[in-house]
């Protein structure tokens, strides 16, 4: 009988549950949309029952779908939205709602530790950031009654989404999470991969309400809340689990995620390095006692700019028609248009200057802005991973890509073009469920072995650079004139 994994996806915005088969194939798929809360500008937060539901909702309708039961099930992977923080009771209960990652209602926590940033920078390998759950978990003790006290005495529990769900499905008899969701708290230390006493006592966090460290492809128990005794052995936060369905396992190999804004990862092997230029340094995943490190790095402004184009300037009326716009004219002409809506990121980290554009002439249509719209998207991916391959001092193997702007061919080829390496679709494009259904089966022995899971990875498209070097830099060294000349102008 054939037998699936099942991968539960949390994300922010929606919780999946997609059953994928031997050759990492996604056969039955269930999707329920979450809610966010924003009780106060700058706050988001989430009902953690909600996101629980929604787990239990999507697991049995996509069990409905493929007409099986638990029983046809080898195991179950977890991976989750990063850093969004939970506090419940040894009943189960939440104390307080989740604060998402994009709440910044913990700013004022964060400022207070300003003159730590380099001991945490040096520990961590993250900023000192609203972002992170170390702050998050701050808040919510402060602001429930007797919430320092209760800690103390082991009466909560912490955790990033991935332990909450691991909890309810195990029925409490697991508080664990992976390295990777570990790595996104801002408690622990890269070096020693554990808790870090200094930062619990800057924090004044109580260790025991922190949940077990676990390897990423490893036994969290009997998800028993489902009348089965099919296990947990597979999580991973999102990002990375992306890196790892992207089968990124080689050091300098990366893969972009291209959303609203990008996500970058490139696997740095065994080593941690610290950057001096605004990246972060993460887990990627550990494996039995082997520990994978990534670089990461992120562009505000992704595929937004096409958004852009088509509800505020009404250029295009669907973000498809994008690729066919930008081949209607030979090139860009010059025209570069650097999309600084809300600063530059990553390396630039400038939130003060705005967007521009430069070269308009007045030959200048709206198919040359199009096709610089996306070939922005594709200069600000370099900036990052350029970035990267010199404080990685790696050479970048190939980008290996998910996200909803993949179907863009020409913004795919002119990435490689301008990267001057292949840029690999995968034919699943679920990369995020499929890392931790690859690290659930590797558990299980569902694959043997990585190589195993490499064989099974297939890929729809690969682009392949036909711009020769000299053009590519002189399109690039353009990009970089019009960065320069976009800092010089300043919100007031």
């Amino acid at each position: 009988m054939e037998k699936f994994i099942l991968s539960i996806d949390q994300g922010t915005t929606s919780t999946r549950a997609i059953l994928f088969d031997k050759e990492g194939k996604p056969r039955y798929h269930a999707v329920r949309a979450i809610e966010c809360l924003y009780p106060k500008p700058g706050w988001v937060e989430q009902n953690a029952l909600q996101l629980f539901i929604s787990v239990n909702d999507v697991i049995n309708e996509v069990l409905i779908l493929a007409n099986i039961t638990m029983n046809e099930i080898e195991c179950i992977g977890i991976t989750n939205q990063r850093e969004t923080t939970i506090i419940w009771d040894k009943e189960g209960k939440p104390v307080y709602n989740a604060i998402v990652w994009q709440s910044r209602q913990s700013q004022k926590i964060c400022d207070r530790y300003k003159d730590k940033e380099e001991l945490i920078h040096e520990k961590t390998g993250l900023r000192i950031n609203p972002y992170f759950s170390a702050s998050k978990i701050r808040f919510i003790l402060d602001k429930i009654p007797h919430g320092q006290e209760r800690a103390e005495k082991g009466e909560l529990l912490f955790g990033t989404v991935d332990s909450w769900i691991i909890y309810k499905l195990t029925k409490g008899k697991t508080h664990a999470t992976d390295l990777s969701n570990a790595s996104r708290t801002m408690l622990l230390n890269l070096e020693t991969a554990d808790y870090d006493e200094e930062l619990l006592k800057l924090f004044n966090i109580p260790r025991c309400m922190l949940p077990e460290i676990k390897a990423s492809s490893d036994d969290y128990g009997e998800a028993t809340f489902l009348d089965s005794n099919v296990h947990i052995t597979g999580v991973a936060g999102d990002q990375q689990a992306a890196l790892f369905g992207q089968t990124c396992y080689e050091v300098g190999e990366s893969k972009n995620t291209y959303g609203t804004g990008c996500f970058m990862l490139m696997n740095i092997g065994d080593k941690v390095v610290l950057s001096k230029k605004g990246l972060l340094t993460t887990v990627a995943w550990k494996i039995k006692d082997k520990i994978t490190y990534a670089l990461e790095g992120s562009v505000f402004i992704g595929g937004a700019v096409i958004q852009w184009l088509r509800d505020e300037l009404d250029i295009i009326h669907e973000a498809k028609e994008s690729e066919e716009y930008a081949n209607k004219v030979d090139s860009s002409d010059g025209v570069y248009v650097v999309p600084a809506f809300v600063g530059l990121g990553t390396p630039h980290w400038d939130n003060d200057v705005r967007g521009t554009i430069f070269g308009l002439t007045r030959g200048t249509n709206k198919y040359h802005l199009v096709r610089a719209c996306l070939e922005s998207i594709a200069y600000q991916s370099k900036d990052v991973i350029e970035v990267m391959k010199k404080e990685a001092k790696l050479k970048l193997k190939n980008l290996k890509v998910d996200g909803g702007a993949t179907a863009n061919n020409y913004l795919l080829q002119f990435q490689s073009d301008i990267l001057g390496c292949n840029v690999d679709v995968p034919n699943c494009l679920e990369t995020t469920a499929l890392g931790a259904c690859y690290l659930a089966g590797l558990y299980t022995g569902y694959w043997k072995n990585i190589s195993e899971i490499k064989e099974a990875h297939s890929y729809q498209k690969t682009f392949s650079p036909k711009k020769g070097k000299l053009e590519a830099d002189k399109l690039y060294n353009g990009w970089k004139m019009a960065i320069k000349a976009t800092k010089v102008f300043k919100v007031e």
